[in-house]
């Protein structure tokens, strides 16, 4: 095919997300799947061409100061793995507890806010000191326990009972919330529960899940450290998953967050266009989704296969999907199949759907049910975080499975993944990452709905919450939501035998033409061979293709 054909054939896939297409309804089987039947967001505002700076080889740790403007973007440098005996630390020969420099979660660098929550945490005691000093005196309680209580590497277990409570709390309207959660961390972190349970009765009086960013995000985070000061992180996450309201309600709330935010139509768009130029010449393809969900996103693949010069293809889709998303699908991966049967017939493409109903950790070769002459294509969307590697586990699902995939000779691998270092970092630090990151999303669903909006609200409890909680409560094997940026993703990838598949500038005109139903503050960028979605200065989401 000639270079014409092929930018026309990508392009087709581009265009199917800014039309509708007959049949594809709202469905969502995790908070990372879901599509409305109108493709084009409700949501009118103006795209932006802004670039942003790149930080090439600029190493961000968790004591580095950072950019005012732009991402900053992780190092290409590889950083290897080696064994520690600790279940919940990074497997490395230094402890990144003592020394957050060479920690492996430090090595490729932070992509980190305006406002560097880090900065924030090295100046906190002074901070919050100088606040205490001009509103109470230099002579106040407060102020003498908590320089007592908050001493680094040291604390009274009685610390908290001569803090003046009640003059804190008339203080309230005076108090940084940000700055009180990251106290209250603190001692958690320090084992000071007497502290840490005052400051909760503080923060009680702060968070709202109907007020501004930083307060519907404090609610959260609020409930994620009592849980983890009771020891009920666990119990509290699976509360909050996705298995509470019945499958109507838990629709109508994915499909607001995939109206008002475009992570997930990021997703969809990047990994379409490059799986339709990597399949352009071939007759026979096979597309393994190891987060199939309702399966919505092959539909326009398949619309967009159905038009192509001289005929489509014959598709093959294995969905790979856990039993936990079928109460929100309303039963088993069958409904995914007949779904996409019946939208294929419609499009007279030739169509053969195969499940696998199991956990992505469960997936062995036989079970994907690869054939001769047929090209393969490998698709994990926002899932392989979930996947324990060798820091939680000695069987390393996570790396297995990379090398797993890399034997079925893939025709592309496409990997969307949120940008973000909680896997393998020690609770505070994981803590102040949390709040950085979701704060950025918070501030983002904030510019398309009312603070009283009540699907926002229920979206933002249902489908946001349990992350932000199993990332703050949670330990060992039940912390699930364990994200990596993009530079590990890429040495892992290396080391499993992959090489980078460039992306072509359609997949950035295409996500930048989504994002021109969205807020100007979202940004697209490529750099190194990977696209980054950004809000303001803060990078969220990267898409990144192998082979």
């Amino acid at each position: 095919m000639q270079t014409s054909q092929k930018h026309q054939s990508a392009a087709s896939v581009q265009r199917m997300y800014h039309q509708p297409v007959q049949g594809i309804e709202p469905c969502c089987l995790s908070h990372v799947q879901i599509l409305d039947n109108n493709i084009c967001s409700d949501v009118s505002s103006q795209g932006t061409n802004m670039s942003f700076q790149t930080y090439k080889e600029q190493f961000y740790t968790l004591d580095s100061s950072t950019a005012t403007t732009g991402f900053s973007h992780d190092s290409p440098s590889a950083v290897s793995i080696s064994s520690n005996r600790s279940t919940f630390s990074p497997q490395g020969s230094q402890s990144y507890q003592s020394d957050p420099h060479h920690s492996p979660d430090n090595a490729y660098g932070s992509p980190m806010s305006g406002s560097s929550i880090v900065d924030e945490s090295n100046e906190l005691r002074n901070k919050l000191r100088e606040l205490e000093i001009s509103l109470l005196g230099p002579e106040s309680d407060i102020i003498d326990s908590c320089s007592c209580c908050f001493k680094s590497g040291t604390h009274q277990d009685t610390s908290a009972a001569s803090w003046n409570w009640d003059q804190l709390m008339e203080m309230i309207p005076r108090l940084d919330l940000k700055q009180v959660l990251i106290f209250c961390a603190q001692a958690v972190s320090d084992g000071d529960i007497s502290t840490a349970a005052g400051l909760m009765r503080v923060l009680e009086q702060m968070v709202s899940v109907s007020g501004e960013p930083i307060e519907r995000l404090g609610a959260y985070m609020l409930e994620g450290l009592r849980a983890r000061l009771e020891f009920s992180g666990s119990k509290i996450y699976k509360a909050l998953k996705c298995e509470q309201p019945v499958s109507s309600e838990l629709m109508s709330y994915m499909s607001v967050l995939f109206q008002i935010c475009p992570y997930w139509k990021f997703a969809y768009m990047s990994a379409n266009v490059v799986i339709g130029e990597a399949v352009e010449n071939e007759h026979i393809i096979h597309i393994i989704d190891f987060q199939i969900a309702q399966g919505t996103q092959w539909m326009f693949l398949l619309h967009a296969l159905a038009k192509r010069p001289g005929g489509s293809p014959l598709v093959r889709i294995t969905g790979i999907d856990d039993s936990q998303s079928t109460h929100a699908r309303g039963g088993g991966l069958d409904i995914v199949g007949k779904r996409l049967s019946e939208f294929a017939a419609s499009c007279n493409v030739p169509f053969e759907f195969h499940d696998t109903a199991m956990t992505a950790c469960e997936v062995e070769r036989q079970h994907l049910r690869v054939q001769p002459g047929e090209a393969v294509v490998v698709n994990f969307p926002f899932v392989l975080h979930h996947m324990p590697d060798e820091s939680v586990s000695t069987e390393n699902h996570r790396d297995r499975l990379l090398r797993l995939v890399k034997s079925l000779s893939p025709k592309v691998v496409t990997l969307v993944e949120q940008e973000s270092k909680t896997n393998t970092s020690p609770f505070f630090h994981r803590f102040l990452e949390t709040l950085d990151y979701y704060t950025a999303m918070f501030e983002s669903i904030d510019v398309t709905r009312p603070r009283d909006d009540k699907q926002r609200i229920s979206a933002e409890q249902h489908c946001v919450a349990r992350d932000i909680v199993n990332m703050i409560a949670c330990e060992g094997i039940e912390r699930v939501e364990r994200h990596e940026l993009l530079g590990k993703w890429r040495s892992r990838f290396m080391m499993a035998g992959f090489t980078p598949y460039r992306l072509s500038p359609l997949v950035t005109n295409a996500v930048r033409d989504v994002l021109k139903d969205y807020d100007s503050n979202y940004r697209v960028e490529e750099n190194d061979g990977a696209l980054y979605l950004g809000w303001r200065n803060r990078a969220m989401a990267t898409s990144s293709a192998w082979k």
